[in-house]
């Protein structure tokens, strides 16, 4: 018998069968059809009209197609969305930056030193996961309005760094405890210093963590509501996530416009998980294991 038939024997020993990929596969468009639907719900809603939305007998697809809604949307008195728009992307990749300038060293410490209270300082970052904007929105407006940052972009960079910080240390610091120690004590060798360490050694090597811990902050900080409605009063400073609930009146509602801003809204995010899947789905699994 040649090592040829017993690959092949082998192989066709360990396919699976036809019943289970088929059901496999029903489950997976069940899965796929359960989270696309409500997009594709909204989709369809932001090319109708406001009366075909509301109305008695209502169907999935438009009887007319109203495209023009997505220019009329940006133009509407309610609010103005391209300032929305510009304020939800300075202070999104605002607050990025500061959680990665802050965080990058901060894991690397933490990971590499065995500094007195060091295992307490990391569990006080993880305990700070349990506060949210929306619990503390009053001592954040009377700190803020103390520090004359009330409605400002500053104040809201702040807050969403401060509250994604910690997910950020902690899974890249999980990522840097994975680097075996010798690299840096060979670079230490060559005289390079610990800066120089972390810059030219270990960031390369780190590089899906950052990824990953760069996407979750900026998708929270993108989503963020509970603080921008407290911490923002001016229109035009108001996140898409803020602008999107004045659509919403007491007596009626411009749905069309609601679906049309929604829809623009996760564009940004898409593009983004699109354009770093990979890295993303590697920095999920490689710092799961050290």
């Amino acid at each position: 018998m040649t090592a040829a038939t017993v690959r092949r024997r082998r192989y066709t020993a360990d396919q699976v069968p036809a019943s289970r990929v088929a059901l496999r596969m029903l489950l997976g468009a069940i899965v796929l059809l359960v989270f696309v639907l409500p997009y594709a719900v909204m989709l369809l809603g932001s090319v109708k009209t406001k009366a075909e939305i509301r109305s008695v007998d209502p169907s999935y697809l438009p009887r007319e197609w109203h495209l023009e809604n997505y220019l009329t949307m940006w133009s509407t008195p309610e609010t103005p969305l391209v300032q929305n728009l510009v304020s939800t992307l300075v202070i999104s990749i605002c607050a990025t930056l500061l959680v990665l300038a802050v965080s990058l060293p901060a894991a690397y410490y933490t990971a590499r030193v065995r500094f007195p209270g060091r295992l307490a300082f990391l569990f006080l970052v993880i305990v700070t996961q349990m506060l949210q904007p929306a619990v503390l929105t009053s001592g954040l407006f009377r700190e803020f309005f103390a520090l004359g940052l009330i409605d400002t972009w500053l104040a809201m960079i702040l807050v969403n760094a401060a509250f994604n910080l910690s997910f950020a240390v902690w899974i890249m610091h999980s990522f840097f405890s994975t680097l075996p120690k010798e690299l840096d004590e060979a670079a230490q060798l060559d005289g390079a210093g610990r800066i120089a360490v972390l810059l030219r050694i270990d960031l390369p090597l780190v590089v899906p963590g950052i990824v990953t811990a760069v996407v979750f902050t900026f998708v929270a900080c993108w989503n963020e509501f509970a603080a921008s409605l407290v911490l923002l009063s001016t229109a035009g400073n108001q996140p898409l996530s803020v602008a999107l609930t004045k659509f919403v009146g007491q007596y009626e509602t411009s749905w069309h416009y609601v679906f049309g801003v929604s829809i623009v809204a996760i564009v940004p995010v898409v593009i983004l998980f699109v354009a770093i899947e990979k890295r993303l789905v590697g920095g999920l699994t490689a710092g799961s294991v050290k």
